[in-house]
């Protein structure tokens, strides 16, 4: 089982990152996805997150207003566009894969720098 984040980097304050997570070894369309992030000394806090079975979907504090969560079943990846971003975003991204309300699959994260 993988959850491969990518398309972190370094992004001037007011610019834009689509953030990927490409799933294998687990039958992805079954699992309810999220992003949460977490900036150096801070708590890991939840961007987005998007249910499997009515594509419902949950921004937490860190996402709402600058962030849309999208997912492909058909190549098993889940998506993080941000959109205005400031320094504060600063922190590494992590993806997640949840049964229900149990977390089950994590990735390594993508570091995203938001700085002039």
């Amino acid at each position: 089982v993988q959850l491969v984040e990518s398309g972190g980097g370094l992004v001037q304050p007011g610019g834009s990152l689509r953030l990927s997570c490409a799933a294998s070894g687990f039958v992805f369309s079954g699992y309810a996805m999220s992003w949460d992030r977490q900036a150096p000394g801070a708590k890991r806090e939840l961007v987005a997150g998007m249910r499997r079975a009515d594509g419902g979907i949950e921004y937490g504090d860190a996402g709402k207003g600058r962030s849309t969560i999208d997912r492909d079943d058909a190549h098993n990846t889940v998506y993080l566009e941000m959109t205005l971003l400031k320094p504060g975003a600063t922190a590494v991204y992590y993806c997640h894969a949840w049964n229900y309300d149990k977390l089950v699959y994590w990735g390594q994260g993508t570091q995203v720098t938001v700085s002039s």
